[in-house]
Order: C-alpha cells, then sequence, then structure tokens
C-alpha cells in the first residue's frame, strides 16, 4: 500500500474542504479537490443586494458554542462581532427556535397584537418538543410529524382553548397554519407530512443564539481556502463517474471519470457531493453501483427545497424592535393540508420575513422563506413576476397601497443542477440506521478489496447535526480521520 496514498475529493463546499485541510495538515501531500462549479463553498453562498452583503445560501451558526466547530473556526479567524462573542450569548438555549420579537399581519390589512399569537406559538413548540421524544421511545404511532400534529391540535385546542371566543379560536388555529409553513422552512421539506416522526429527533441541538457573519460566511470559505496549498482545487471540473472495486487489483482501485474524460486514478476518494444531487444521479455516478442498503437509505433521507425572497425598501414598515414578520391568512383558520392552485396561490406558503439587523449595517432588508413545491415553483418566475407578486402581498397585509420595494433578490436551489435543492431531513420510515448507511464506506466490511476506497461526507451524513454547516464539517473532518488513522495503522 502506498505510504503517499492519492486522496481525490468530489465537491469543494465546507466538507470537501475541511477533508482537505486535516489531511493536508496530517502531511499528505497528494490530495485534490475536484469542483463542478467555478467557485467554492457550495451551499454556502455570499451575495449582494445593492450594497448589502446577504446570504444566498447558509445563513446561521446555529448553536455559537464551544462545542460548534464552525463558531470555534469563526471566532479564532476574527469573523464574529463583538455581540456573537458575548459569553451570555453563547449559553443561552434556544433549542432550535429563536426568541425573536414579532409583528403579526392579517390578510385584511390589519395589524395583530403579537400578544395574541404566543398561545398557538407554546402549543406548536410543545408539540414539536413531543415529536422529537418518539425517537426515544422506539416507536412510530403516526406516519409522520405531521400526521402526530394535525391529530394533536384538534384535541388539544378543544381541551386547553374551551373557554375563548371563536375568533380568538380562529385566530389561534391561522397562527399554527403559518408555523407549519416556517417549520417547513427550517426543515427544507414541502410539508411536515413528509418528516419521519421517528427520526424527527435525530437532530440535536447545540447551545447559543444563532450568530451571523458581518462578511459573509463566505468570509469562511476563503480564510479556509488560504490554508490550503495553492492548485489544490481544480474549478469547472464535473465528475461523471466514480468507478472503484476494480477486481483487477491494479496500483490504485479507484479512478475518477471527469466530464472532460480526464481520468484520475486514486487510492481513495471522498465525495461530499449534496444528497440531492445524490439522489438524482446515484445510478450513473458509481460504478459498480452502490449496495442495496446505502441506495435505500438514500432514497428514504428526504432533501427539500427553501429559499429566500430578500426585500429591501426605503423606509421600515414594521416596528423598530421587530425580527421576524408572520402573516396569516383569513381564510387559513382550518388545518390547511395542501395548497391547491401552486402557480395562483403560491406566495401563501411564504409564511413571512426575517428583518436584516443591524439596521446600520443593512438599511430596510426583510428576508422572506418559502419551501417545497410552491418555493420551486417560484423560481421559475422572472424576478419582475417575483417582485410584482410580493409587492402586492405586503399591500395587502399592511393595508398600504403605496408600499414599494426597492430591490429584489431570491434564491433558487432547486434549479442549482449541482445541488437539487436546500438540505436533507429524516424523511417517513427513516431511522439512525439510514444516517449510519450514508456515511459507510465502499467497499463494505467483509470485502476482500482494498479497504476505504470511497468515503462519502456532507452534511447529510452527519448522524445528529445533518442540514447545518457544522454537520457538513464535521463530517470532512470525520472521513479525514478515518484515513489518516487507517495509514496510522497501516505502518504499525
Amino acid at each position: 500500500m502506498s505510504v503517499n496514498p492519492k486522496i481525490v475529493i468530489v465537491g469543494c463546499g465546507i466538507s470537501g474542504i475541511a477533508a482537505a485541510q486535516r489531511l493536508v495538515s496530517s502531511g499528505f501531500n497528494n490530495v485534490r479537490i475536484v469542483e463542478a462549479t467555478g467557485r467554492s463553498g457550495g451551499r454556502i453562498k455570499t451575495g449582494r443586494l445593492g450594497n448589502n452583503i446577504v446570504e444566498i445560501g447558509a445563513n446561521w451558526i446555529h448553536g455559537p458554542s464551544e462545542e460548534n466547530p464552525v463558531f470555534c473556526l469563526a471566532r479564532n479567524y476574527g469573523l464574529l462581532d463583538t455581540e456573537a462573542l458575548d459569553p451570555v450569548n453563547q449559553s443561552v438555549d434556544i433549542a432550535g427556535h429563536p426568541p425573536w420579537v414579532p409583528n403579526v399581519f392579517s390578510s385584511s390589512g390589519q395589524k395583530l397584537n403579537a400578544e395574541d399569537i404566543y398561545p398557538a406559538q407554546d402549543m406548536f413548540v410543545e408539540l414539536l418538543y413531543e415529536s422529537s421524544e418518539f425517537q426515544n421511545q422506539g416507536g412510530e404511532p403516526w406516519a409522520s410529524v405531521g400526521d402526530f400534529i394535525w391529530s394533536e391540535v384538534p384535541k388539544r385546542a378543544a381541551e386547553k382553548w374551551k373557554d375563548v371566543d371563536g375568533a380568538t379560536r380562529s385566530l389561534r388555529m391561522r397562527v399554527i397554519n403559518n408555523l407549519l409553513k416556517a417549520e417547513c422552512c427550517v426543515n427544507g421539506t414541502h410539508s411536515m407530512d413528509e418528516l419521519g416522526l421517528g427520526a424527527y429527533g435525530l437532530y440535536k441541538t447545540l447551545p447559543g443564539l444563532d450568530c451571523t457573519f458581518p462578511s459573509g460566511y463566505e468570509s469562511l470559505i476563503k480564510k479556509l481556502l488560504s490554508e490550503l496549498p495553492n492548485g489544490l482545487v481544480t474549478y469547472n471540473r464535473p465528475v461523471r463517474c466514480v468507478c472503484w472495486n476494480n477486481s483487477e487489483q491494479k496500483e490504485k482501485p479507484v479512478t475518477v471519470e471527469c466530464d472532460d474524460d480526464e481520468r484520475i486514478s486514486a487510492d481513495h476518494v471522498i465525495v461530499t457531493v449534496p444528497l440531492g444531487y445524490l439522489k438524482k444521479h446515484y445510478s450513473t455516478l458509481f460504478h459498480p453501483p452502490l449496495p442495496l442498503h446505502k441506495l435505500h437509505s438514500i432514497q428514504r433521507l428526504g432533501f427539500g427545497t427553501n429559499n429566500k425572497i430578500f426585500v429591501e425598501f426605503d423606509s421600515p414598515w414594521w416596528d423598530a424592535d421587530c425580527e421576524v414578520i408572520y402573516l396569516l391568512w383569513e381564510d387559513e383558520d382550518a388545518l390547511v393540508s395542501e395548497i391547491q392552485d401552486v402557480q395562483r396561490f403560491w406566495i401563501k406558503k411564504l409564511f413571512g420575513f426575517t428583518v436584516l439587523k443591524p439596521t446600520e449595517r443593512y438599511g430596510h432588508v426583510l428576508c422572506g422563506w418559502i419551501a417545497g413545491h410552491e418555493s420551486e415553483y417560484m423560481e421559475t418566475l422572472s424576478e419582475q413576476e417575483v417582485t410584482h407578486t410580493v409587492t402586492q402581498l405586503i399591500r395587502r397585509f399592511t393595508g398600504n397601497p403605496t408600499i414599494t420595494p426597492k430591490r429584489v433578490l431570491r434564491s433558487q436551489w432547486f434549479h442549482e443542477p449541482w445541488t437539487c435543492g436546500s438540505y436533507s431531513h429524516p424523511g417517513k420510515g427513516c431511522s439512525a440506521q439510514d444516517l449510519e448507511n450514508m456515511m459507510e464506506p465502499l467497499p463494505t466490511k467483509g470485502s476482500q478489496s482494498q479497504p476505504l476506497q470511497v468515503l462519502f461526507a456532507g452534511e447529510a451524513t452527519h448522524p445528529c447535526y445533518f442540514s447545518t454547516v457544522h454537520g457538513a464539517l464535521l463530517s470532512g473532518w470525520r472521513e479525514a480521520d478515518r484515513l489518516i488513522a487507517h495509514y496510522s495503522k497501516s505502518k504499525l
């Protein structure tokens, strides 16, 4: 076995960069990253809206505390502002739901009292907490998180809210429908009916008040790349096929075939492509095909779309302390399952906006959030159509017909050919075993061929931090460490 193995990493997102950095700093100097696009960072993508830096992709450091390697790196590189570094902020445990100050508007053009939404919010958070507990109970009495919530809400509403009048109860139901749309964005899913109930609790949160990068998330990517040797990354080099396990024992067991017909022979390949891409291309990306159990896990795990629509204004129409704006539709006071006519009513899936803070940095910019099929349809519209629909929406909910956005910019992750969506979630029928299968290297245990030919990293391969940047980073380190341990053993 070669002492200086050739290692090829497919994909220059943060998991690929993390793997390369770990290997290079451990003395492996025959490492190469091949990246399909012309840029690094993958789903970390910083853009511009006028003079503002905005995040097209990953937005926050979720749980910025000592256990979060993304936070530690960002702090060491000096990329965070003083507020994010405040020890108090690091100790707050928000359990994945930031305590944002809300403004609430109704489709009849009224601004509502924020206090009126709290009882429904409390019930909803309680139901999400209970959903995550099924994982420890070893059973799934409902097929999905959505089924569980739908079956519980009417019962609990009848019990807890029996003394409130009809109008209040109907407002609270509108709030629950709105929070379900917001939760679809959080989980990157079309509907909460697509989330496995037994697996929902696999996701773990870290303490800390979510924070952002003042100069953009890509500033972290730039710092990490600057520590890699020049020329280690080859851009605009899509991979057509990873040929592994060649039974005729060649010197190098893996060949990476690129679209431009370059063939790179390697001892090990770390595949870091997004799950969305894997779902679409697994049948052609590997030769021989992936083992069945790995294939089934790729199919069972979910991968959805969550897009942003940034909207800039000359002056705010929300309160100065407001951090999130919820939009409640008058006709959504029963449990809404599906938006029937997606093309006509796609905008109803947008739950509202987060406010970009601090105002001194951003001016008056909102970020609208929309997930699922409606979000995918939104991507096909022209920027003009999106601007028009968002403008009409805001005028309707505020009752102010003169509000006009200055600029609008939206993300389009579903039509991004190398990503095919936003991030992963455990689908129906998923279990911890599926995430284990995702990160299992090829060939699988018990094979006579050279071990660790193909390794897998990326957010969808992390057993409890899937869908996050820190999950992706840790998965890259994990696969690098797997190779480092393998070679330190082989030297003994």
